[in-house]
């Protein structure tokens, strides 16, 4: 009997082990649509971390629809946003740039002041339609990383911001748009996610400066289209330094067999820095008729084309996800 009650006992020690390594860190802030929970908003419950707090906070949203304006401050860093269901947790609003005379870069749904922030499982949407200029997504801090979210919008839904040193991550992400739905001049790199063109459209608007070594990386990526969607291409420079590279990314057949566009201005030829390496997918079979001026890699040269290279700047960095 004594042995039974000790063999019991380990089994139940074992148990209870296991069960509390696989439960979460309970988080710090907890929001929900039902106020029974810290915060009813996701904006209340960012402005409540303190500023500059030297540890990481994590905020965890629970199931619903939040009709807001959504701001992480400069000031506020560190900062884990977890969604409950990727789903079921949708961040959404409808400014877009016509309104009000208000521009593009006021008509976000999100905007990403803060350094060291990260997003995971849930949905951002700015729900405006096609009108013009709508960004869902603005971000401008540095070391910001985004896994499992969808980015829901038409024209300039993805803004990834910040001229001087942001380098962003985006993981296993859905981003649709329409017209240059991915723009900006930060250094961020797009790692096994989706991008669904929902029209003809330019995926890519990179404003590159020219002192950066990268801009935005797509690795192991599928581009999807819309079966009204009969002319793509992987992007164009917005400025004359725009630097965007796809790799070991599949494409679809509405691609144009040019892949790129200049903008209308020959220039751009000559400093915009377009690359891909091992395109697969109907669209990427015909490689042989991309414009001259974009560069098909070799394996030497995607060799130092790692997140590691990429994301160095002033400080080392590698993300967490």
């Amino acid at each position: 009997m004594k042995q039974f009650y000790n063999l019991f006992t380990l089994v139940m020690l074992l148990m209870v082990t296991l069960v509390a390594k696989a439960q979460p860190n309970a988080p710090d802030i907890v929001v929900s649509k039902d106020g029974k929970s810290d915060f009813a908003s996701i904006q209340e419950a960012i402005m409540s971390v303190r500023d500059y707090k030297p540890t990481r906070t994590t905020i965890y949203v629970k199931r619903g629809t939040y009709n807001e304006k959504v701001l992480i401050p400069a000031n506020k860093c560190d900062i884990t946003i977890i969604g409950e269901d990727i789903d079921k947790v949708k961040i959404t609003y409808s400014d877009f740039a016509t309104l009000n005379n208000m521009g593009m870069f006021n008509t976000w749904t999100c905007r990403v002041d803060g350094s060291g922030i990260r997003m995971e499982n849930l949905t951002i949407e700015n729900a405006a339609g096609r009108v013009g200029q709508a960004v869902c997504l603005h971000v401008e801090g540095d070391r910001c990383e985004f896994t499992d979210i969808k980015l829901i919008g038409n024209q300039s839904t993805l803004f990834n911001g910040g001229t001087s040193c942001s380098r962003q991550y985006f993981k296993n992400c859905y981003i649709e748009g329409t017209t240059d739905f991915i723009s900006g001049p930060a250094t961020v790199w797009f790692e096994g996610c989706t991008i669904m063109c929902k029209s003809d459209s330019y995926i890519t608007a990179a404003s590159t400066p020219k002192a950066h070594s990268y801009g935005m990386i797509f690795s192991n990526c599928v581009v999807k289209a819309d079966k009204s969607a009969k002319k793509v291409y992987l992007g164009r420079p917005w400025r004359e330094y725009a630097s965007v590279t796809f790799m070991n990314c599949e494409l679809p057949s509405c691609l144009v067999p040019e892949g790129w566009h200049n903008w209308g201005m020959v220039e751009n030829q000559s400093t915009a820095r377009f690359s891909e390496y091992h395109s697969t997918g109907v669209g990427g079979a015909v490689l042989s008729s991309r414009v001259k001026w974009a560069t098909q890699l070799d394996s030497a040269a995607v060799s130092v084309i790692t997140l590691e290279n990429v994301m160095k700047s002033s400080s080392d960095w590698a993300p967490v996800y």
